[in-house]
């Protein structure tokens, strides 16, 4: 039992940067009704900026906790959503009149470009970094197993239900989300009515991208390392999250994101981990065969 609960507290933490990362999917989705394939690698060059930020914190002998974690979390969000927004203007912008295939080739383009280019400009080996939040607490023990949990999986859990609550409130509550919902279901009537659909769609994409630098300044801390592909393998499972709670659903992608860490923690846990990723895309395949639109998601109604 100690066994079982020390893998779901492990699952969770996962699952929450993952649900991170799919927010971004499933936020640019709803809008365009487009895959943004270079959003993994968004994700990725979150978690470089939080390297190098900290490296430049370091320099400046800037040592407090707090001030480090808040000066890494806005320099990445900053930049990151800078490129996210770089990714609208250069590959969907020009070929939103196109058909339909054309901007999700352009994504894969971008995705490989930006991969390449941090690998140029980063180097190819990973990067460590020092850990910076350390601790936790032990919960119980049982037959001689510890089960604990530490302060920074604490943290990401906070954070990621505080960010899941605002974005939550921002798209039902506030008028850039009554934007964002007209932009979802028809953009031409939307900017009849006066919506600037080029700017509300930017503005997706950057929330989209400092969310990605979110979980990829989670992942840097949890992990201690990173390399300029570890935004492909994120981005792909990330995807699947996305489509396993309903493309186009805040909620259901924090939902798929959960479920793919809690299924990669105890497939890792109880059986062979080589093959936990076969067994999360094998699930994505059972849902999509009987649950085509996730659990979360909407018929979508093609209008004629």
């Amino acid at each position: 039992m100690a066994y079982f609960i020390q893998q779901l507290i492990n699952g969770l933490t996962l699952g929450a940067i993952y649900g991170l990362i799919a927010i971004g999917y499933t936020m640019v989705y709803g809008i365009i009704g487009m895959i943004n394939f270079a959003h993994g690698e968004i994700y990725m060059i979150g978690a470089f900026l939080a390297i190098i930020s900290y490296l430049v914190f370091g320099d400046m002998g800037i040592v407090s906790i707090p001030i480090l974690l808040m000066g890494m979390l806005v320099i990445s969000m900053i930049f990151t959503a800078a490129y996210g927004w770089t990714v609208e203007r250069l590959a969907y912008r020009p070929l939103r009149g196109s058909f339909r295939l054309a901007p999700l080739i352009s994504a894969i383009g971008m995705s490989i470009a930006l991969q390449n280019y941090v690998q140029i400009s980063q180097g190819a080996r990973v990067k460590p970094i020092q850990p910076v939040v350390q601790g936790g607490f032990q919960l119980f023990t049982q037959g001689g197993f510890a089960v604990q949990i530490t302060y920074l999986q604490i943290v990401i859990w906070v954070l990621t239900t505080a960010l899941m609550v605002g974005f939550t409130y921002l798209i039902t509550q506030t008028s850039l989300g009554r934007q964002q919902r007209a932009c979802e279901q028809d953009r031409k009537m939307a900017s009849l009515i006066g919506v600037n659909v080029d700017r509300t769609i930017s503005l997706t994409f950057v929330l989209g991208a400092a969310l990605a630098a979110v979980a990829g300044l989670i992942t840097t801390l949890y992990y201690g390392v990173i390399d300029f592909y570890v935004g492909f393998l994120a981005g792909m499972k990330a995807f699947t999250a996305a489509v396993l709670g309903g493309i186009g659903s805040l909620p259901g992608a924090m939902l798929g994101g959960l479920m793919i860490g809690l299924i990669e923690a105890f497939w890792s846990a109880y059986f062979t981990i080589e093959y936990k990723d076969v067994a999360t895309f094998g699930i994505l395949v059972l849902v999509l065969i009987f649950k085509p639109t996730g659990f979360l998601g909407k018929p979508e109604v093609e209008k004629v």
